[in-house]
């Protein structure tokens, strides 16, 4: 059995937002009990990830991580359309992922304990993302 739907999320810019509950609620709503969930994000200029739920520091640490290895207006970047942080997201995104695939066991993603599914902004602006949730198995 398959089942696919979709939802959308408002950033407040450069941050993480998790979407651990509204996948959940997508898995269940699925009927699927044993399979695969795959989340895929619809865009080039965020990203998700697989990270820590519990102490906020960790995202803080990546994005500073992040912000040292890909700075904004660096000038090697010709592609700045949309300003300084245009392709610095564009090359953030390239090195994280814009999609996941996790377990689904008793009708639930199978997270480990401290395990939360974010989207990554890498725009300093607000954007809505859009999420699609494709959910297999029996």
């Amino acid at each position: 059995m398959i089942s696919q739907d979709s939802f959308s999320v408002d950033t407040r810019g450069r941050s993480t937002r998790e979407v651990s509950r509204e996948v959940q609620r997508i898995v269940a709503e699925s009927g699927i009990q044993t399979g695969l969930c795959h989340v895929f994000l619809h865009h080039t200029s965020a990203s998700l990830m697989l990270c820590e739920n519990a102490d906020p520091d960790v995202r803080t640490d990546l994005e500073t991580f992040m912000n040292h290895l890909v700075p904004d207006g660096d000038p090697m970047f010709i592609h700045t359309m949309e300003g300084p942080d245009d392709m610095s997201a564009h090359v953030r995104t390239v090195l994280t992922q814009n999609g996941l695939s996790i377990p689904v066991s008793n009708g639930r993603c199978s997270l480990g304990t401290w395990q939360g599914i974010y989207v990554w902004e890498h725009r300093y602006r607000n954007h809505r993302r859009e999420l699609t949730i494709t959910v297999q198995g029996e």
